[in-house]
């Protein structure tokens, strides 16, 4: 967002439920933030009530949300609930002066989005992230987010190119890859160093701790690690449901005094640990183009990473990182094996890494496309709305 208002772009921002900012730059944001949801469920009875003086626009929100719910009464039940979220949304769009709507996630907030610019008679635009928007629980209307949508960013052409097959008719041409990307010039300087003399190889790994991570599995490779005589310590940053489960394999494999487990951390006590660690290890079942995994090649620490979605877009095999089959934990044994005996392998593929990071992932490059896309759809509204009174 910071990358979009400094490409000139006025951006307002807005939020189903509060937040959990893990820096200060989000507790800024999250300050000028309007959280639809911040207090009794009865704030969104007047805004329905309210709402109501334009009939028509009234309607179409009405009609595209109950579009968009899933099956069953209590999914239809759900769809009105986003359809009164939409037009609190869309009071407070309106008194800001808002005429494009984009929503970050195609997840339920997108249909209150998406109501909210029905009401408005503004445009509306989704960006799709990874394999969680292709196997979640908003998945089968995911075809008709495409149709009702301005246009539809892809963090990754592995995203576009899925969403493809479900475009209809000319709706491909609303298909756009548009990146993530990070603030390079925010992070701390690399700072690559060897460990030394009798010092452990530190792995470190960094994400919330629930089963598609993949944890256990990253314990089982480091622990075939440790049997082939490596020197290594691992450091899981990030908390979840999974935490239990991962404590009992870490136990299991008697690796109590090699794996620790720090909780979640804000993004400062992150970036330092990353300057301290030696290897990222990404252990993920599901993801899309983690920022997670930008960051750690910003700062020119080597990775490894599952070779799905659109990781093989950022960390090319034995270029700027090591690919392995997700779930095949003997191949990620291998890779950490050869990154912690091969420290110019380290330092070759996490110059490269930075290297790529900053051509085609660095925020302002990144946010380029998005803000072209914004200006363009930001003029045309939603043109079935025109010409009703307000």
């Amino acid at each position: 967002m910071a990358a979009l208002r400094g490409l000139g772009v006025d951006v307002e921002t807005f939020s189903i439920r509060p937040g959990q900012p893990l820096s200060e730059a989000d507790r800024a944001e999250q300050a000028r933030t309007f959280t639809v949801l911040d207090g009794s469920p009865l704030a969104l009875a007047w805004p329905v009530l309210a709402g109501a003086r334009r009939p028509l626009r009234w309607a179409r929100a009405l009609r595209v949300s109950l579009r968009h719910a899933l099956p069953g009464a209590g999914q239809r039940l759900r769809a009105l609930a986003y359809f009164a979220e939409g037009l609190r949304l869309g009071a407070e769009m309106e008194r800001r002066g808002v005429t494009h709507v984009h929503s970050h996630f195609a997840n339920p907030a997108a249909v209150a989005a998406l109501a909210a610019s029905r009401w408005l008679g503004a445009g509306w635009s989704v960006t799709v992230h990874g394999l969680s928007d292709f196997a979640g629980a908003m998945t089968p209307r995911l075809a008709a987010k495409i149709e009702d949508a301005e246009f539809v960013a892809s963090a990754t052409e592995w995203g576009r190119a899925r969403l493809e097959k479900l475009a209809g008719g000319d709706d491909a041409r609303k298909l756009h890859v548009v990146r993530c990307g990070v603030d390079v010039a925010a992070l701390p300087a690399p700072a690559r160093t060897a460990p030394g003399p009798g010092a452990p190889l530190v792995v470190l790994s960094v994400g919330r701790l629930s089963p598609e991570k993949g944890h256990v599995g990253l314990v089982e490779a480091f622990a075939a690690l440790v049997r082939r005589g490596h020197d290594c310590r691992l450091v899981l940053i990030g908390g979840g449901p999974e935490e239990r489960a991962i404590r009992a394999a870490v136990a299991a494999a008697g690796l109590e005094d090699r794996v620790e487990l720090r909780g979640a951390q804000p993004e400062a006590a992150v970036l330092e640990e990353m300057a301290r660690a030696h290897v990222f290890a990404m252990s993920s079942l599901m993801e899309g183009l983690p920022v997670v995994l930008m960051e750690a090649l910003a700062l020119e620490l080597p990775v490894v990473a599952p070779a799905i979605s659109g990781i093989p877009e950022l960390v090319v095999h034995g270029e700027t990182g090591l690919l392995y089959a997700a779930g095949r934990w003997g191949e990620l044994a291998e890779a950490l094996e050869r990154l912690a005996t091969d420290a110019a392998l380290r330092g070759r593929t996490g110059r490269a890494g930075r290297a790529r990071v900053l051509r085609e992932f660095d925020a302002v490059t990144a946010a380029r496309p998005l803000a072209g896309l914004l200006g363009a759809g930001a003029g045309r509204g939603h043109t079935e709305n025109a010409g009703e009174g307000t």
